[in-house]
């Protein structure tokens, strides 16, 4: 899988969104300390392109914003912290969190690891690729995404959901990449880093369902902003 783990079960869905609300406005905050306007800041604008698809609230959107550039509420004091471990059946997993209090995240992170394994920086990170992933859809009937690919510098593509295609660039091409992909006939709907794994791990129904219960308790913690997994299919 390599992308973002979301909760999935219906009954759960109303929670599921506040919290993704919560995290893409905490991006969009950190984002906007190095300036207000999207037109400026690629960072800024990608993380406001990811919540317009969530269909973030746009008074939420713009709190966040205002918070994040020093306007509201003083400055958005979150820091970035990676932990590295494994999923129960030996799954590895990176974790992102944007968290105001690394010892409160660091307890969280160790508690949550419990039914797997906490592990040393560099110690699962070195078997997945670190790439900029831009997710688009077909603005004109003769697009083609072989050839935009190409022209614009993206490194790979691929069929992504609901008639979406994504471009898979270097960590350093990503915002080269979306700017020039509208030239060749995409409209860009998201573009961020991502962690990829380079072999993700097979597991039968069973040992999956045990995974995923991991995933999503992971997923749901305040200070976790992404969870990347090694998990095939």
């Amino acid at each position: 899988m390599g992308a973002q783990w979301k909760a999935k079960h219906k009954q759960d869905a109303a929670n599921a969104k506040g919290r993704i609300f919560t995290k893409l406005a905490k991006e969009i905050a950190v984002a906007a300390r190095n300036g207000a306007d999207p037109d400026m800041n690629a960072k800024l604008r990608s993380a406001i392109d990811t919540a317009k698809k969530a269909s973030m609230p746009k008074d939420t959107l713009e709190r966040a914003i205002k918070k994040g550039a020093g306007l509201l509420d003083g400055p958005a004091n979150y820091e970035t912290v990676v932990y590295e471990g494994f999923a129960p059946h030996q799954v590895p997993v990176i974790v992102e969190c944007l968290t105001d209090n690394k010892n409160r995240s660091a307890q969280s992170i160790r508690q949550l690891f419990r039914k797997g394994q906490l592990a040393t920086s560099g110690a699962v990170s070195w078997d997945f690729k670190h790439l900029g992933q831009i997710e688009a859809e077909a603005s004109s009937n003769d697009a083609d995404m072989e050839l935009a690919a190409i022209e614009a510098g993206a490194q790979d593509f691929e069929s992504g959901e609901d008639n979406e295609v994504v471009f898979l660039t270097e960590a350093t091409d990503l915002d080269i990449v979306a700017k020039a992909l509208p030239e060749f006939g995409y409209k860009v709907l998201t573009a961020k880093l991502v962690y990829r794994a380079n072999n993700p791990v097979s597991l039968n129904d069973e040992q999956r369902s045990e995974v995923e219960a991991f995933l999503d308790a992971i997923d749901a913690d305040d200070d976790v902003q992404n969870v990347y997994v090694g998990l095939a299919g």
